[in-house]
C-alpha cells in the first residue's frame, strides 16, 4: 500500500501495524493480508488501486456495499471499516480476523459435508435477502448479460471452439438454446454469493466463513452449490452430481432448472477459459479452464449430450 493509505489504516486502527502476512490464495491483484497492531489487535485487509486491474476497485467498492449489509448472523466475517480515495485511487477493505483455515486440497469428505452444511445454513439466514434485487440485481440478469458464454462464442468466436474441444462445438446449438432459458429459472430470493469456492471458505474448529461477496446477486437457494460443484471434483473432490445431492435445495430444485444453471456455468467457464489473462491475474484462465472441462462433463452426462 502507498504510505499515505496505511497511515489512513493506522489511524482508524489506533495504533500502528506492526505485522503483515500475504494471503496467498484468490485472484486478486491487490493487497489480501492479516494484520497485527502493536497493540496486539489483528484485523484482515484487502485493498487495491487501479494498477494493474482498473476493474479491481470496482469490484472492492460493491463488496463494501455488500458486505455492510449483511447479518451478523451470516457466516460472514464483519466489515469493519473501510476507506475509498475515488477515482484512481485506492480502496481498503478491514474485516474482523478469522482464525481458520481453507479446505484441504484434495478435498476431504468430512471436510465437504461441514461445508455443505454451512452453504445450506447460509442460505436459510440470507433468505429473504437483506439487499434488495433492485439493488445488487439477479442471478437471472447476471447469467443472461455477462455469463452467457455459448452465445457468445457462437456469435464472436466459434472457431476457438475447435481448438477448445470437439465436443462444444458440437453441441453448441443446444447448449445456446439450453443458455437463453436460464434467465426465466434462476428465481429465488436468497442472497447468494455467486463466486462459491475453496480459497473463498474459511474452516475453524467450530465453524464454517464464506468470504469474498463482490458477485453477490439475489437469485434460487439452489444456485451457489450448483456453481460450487466444479471446483470441488477440479480439485479432487466427488463429481458434482453428489456434490449437489447433499444440499437441501438442489433435491428440492427443478432439475431442468439446474441442467440450464449448468450450461450456463459451463459457457461462462469455457469462454473465459479462451481469453487472455486479465491484467494482473495470470493464472485464473487455467483455473477457469479446469472447471470448464468438469462442468462440461458434468452437463454431457446430465442432458445426454453426446
Amino acid at each position: 500500500m502507498p504510505q499515505r493509505v496505511r497511515r489512513e489504516v493506522d489511524r482508524w486502527l489506533g495504533s500502528p501495524v506492526v505485522n503483515a502476512v500475504t494471503q496467498p490464495t484468490g485472484f486478486s491483484p491487490g493487497v489480501a493480508a492479516r494484520l497485527v497492531t502493536s497493540d496486539g489487535r489483528r484485523v484482515f485487509a484487502k485493498a487495491v488501486g487501479a494498477e494493474p486491474n482498473p476493474i479491481s476497485p470496482t469490484m472492492h467498492r460493491r463488496e463494501i456495499e455488500i458486505s455492510a449489509a449483511l447479518l451478523d448472523t451470516a457466516l460472514v466475517p464483519r466489515l469493519l471499516w473501510s476507506h475509498d480515495e475515488g477515482d484512481d485511487g485506492w480502496v481498503v477493505l478491514l474485516f474482523e480476523d478469522v482464525d481458520g483455515r481453507h479446505p484441504i486440497q484434495p478435498w476431504q469428505i468430512d471436510e465437504l459435508h461441514r461445508v455443505i452444511a454451512a452453504m445450506e445454513e447460509l442460505a436459510t439466514t440470507l433468505t429473504p435477502s437483506p439487499l434488495s434485487a433492485d439493488l445488487i440485481g439477479t442471478a437471472g440478469d447476471a447469467f443472461s448479460t455477462a455469463v452467457n458464454g455459448w452465445q457468445k462464442l457462437r456469435d464472436q468466436h466459434p472457431a476457438m471452439l475447435g481448438r477448445a474441444d470437439e465436443w462444444s462445438l458440437r453441441n453448441l446449438d443446444t447448449l445456446v438454446s439450453v443458455e437463453r432459458t436460464v434467465s426465466d429459472v434462476l428465481k429465488g430470493d436468497t442472497l447468494l454469493n455467486l463466486d462459491m469456492r475453496g480459497d473463498n471458505v474459511l474452516l475453524t474448529q467450530d465453524q464454517i466463513w464464506f468470504v469474498d461477496w463482490p458477485h453477490a446477486r439475489v437469485g434460487p437457494d439452489w444456485l451457489d452449490v450448483v456453481a460450487f460443484a466444479p471446483s470441488v471434483a477440479m480439485q479432487g473432490g466427488p463429481a458434482p452430481e453428489e456434490v449437489i445431492s447433499r444440499h437441501f435445495a438442489c433435491r428440492a430444485a427443478d432439475s431442468e432448472a439446474i441442467s440450464a444453471a449448468v450450461v450456463a456455468i459451463a459457457g461462462y467457464f469455457t469462454y473465459q477459459a479462451l481469453q487472455p489473462p486479465p491484467p494482473g491475474l495470470p493464472t485464473i484462465r487455467a483455473f477457469q479452464d479446469a472447471q470448464g472441462v468438469v462442468a462440461r462433463e458434468w452437463i454431457a452426462h446430465r442432458m445426454g449430450l453426446l
